[in-house]
């Protein structure tokens, strides 16, 4: 039984073994540093840089704090087509790394992934937890990268989750999981999308709409706008096959 939790989207989550990777889609100000506070690494995928940058050109960042300096990256990365020229010279100025990987076959998120593991290897340190700020938004052959990308992530790193402003997500390997539910973070909906996959046979408690041995596909029964439950603390699920679980964000709770 594997045991999950959202517990990085508290208000005070303390920062723990955690990477945080910032990708190139939109992000408000609450989720961040709600992210950024829960995590004790940070990089930026290439254009993440620009978003990370003009999150402190908005009003409640004006003052005589200079906010930017505050919140710098651990890493910039990517093949750096993306990031703006002042952006890059404003990081480079302030001792962040930025590193320009030219490699084709990989895209900024993975080269991103392959940081965290070289700094894993130096440190001999544990495993971190990987957390993608976007992911889930924008275009869509964008999205399909992380569907697929951490579908064959959970191999080698089992806890890579994606979040945006609407949804988190992350992939549920085959077996039986545990997931406990923070109805103060997560919203009603939620969903078990067979992606990556011909089909699985699902088994769950704690949804509004419970399966039993039911077959899950694309060419069949996909369980969409499935409902949490609020008098229940956990949901359990038992797949044969990998499954992408995702579930809506409580705007509210992030304020």
């Amino acid at each position: 039984m594997t045991s999950w939790n959202v517990e990085f989207l508290q208000a005070n989550a303390p920062a723990s073994q955690r990477a945080l990777i910032i990708l190139n889609q939109p992000f408000s100000s609450p989720l961040f540093h709600r992210l950024w506070n829960a995590c004790k690494w940070r990089c930026c995928a290439d254009g993440g840089a620009n978003r990370l940058y003009d999150l402190f050109s908005r009003p409640e960042f004006k003052g005589d704090t200079d906010f930017r300096r505050l919140f710098l990256p651990d890493l910039i990365k990517g093949d750096l087509d993306s990031i703006r020229d002042d952006v890059r010279r404003y990081y480079e100025s302030q001792g962040v790394p930025v590193i320009q990987d030219d490699d084709q076959d990989s895209t900024d998120l993975m080269k991103c992934i392959s940081a965290v593991e070289e700094k894993e290897q130096v440190e001999e340190a544990p495993r971190n937890d990987v957390i993608l700020l976007g992911g889930l938004s924008g275009r869509l052959d964008q999205t399909i990268h992380t569907l697929s990308y951490l579908h064959k992530l959970r191999k080698v790193r089992p806890r890579v989750f994606a979040v945006t402003d609407d949804n988190v997500g992350w992939v549920l390997d085959e077996g039986e999981h545990i997931i406990h539910v923070d109805h103060d973070l997560l919203g009603l909906t939620c969903g078990l999308l067979p992606v990556g996959i011909s089909s699985t046979i699902l088994t769950t408690s704690g949804l509004r709409w419970n399966l039993t041995e039911h077959p899950s596909s694309f060419d069949g029964m996909v369980s969409t706008s499935n409902h949490l439950v609020l008098e229940e603390k956990e949901v359990r699920i038992k797949t044969t096959r990998p499954i992408w679980w995702t579930a809506e964000l409580r705007g509210s709770g992030l304020v």
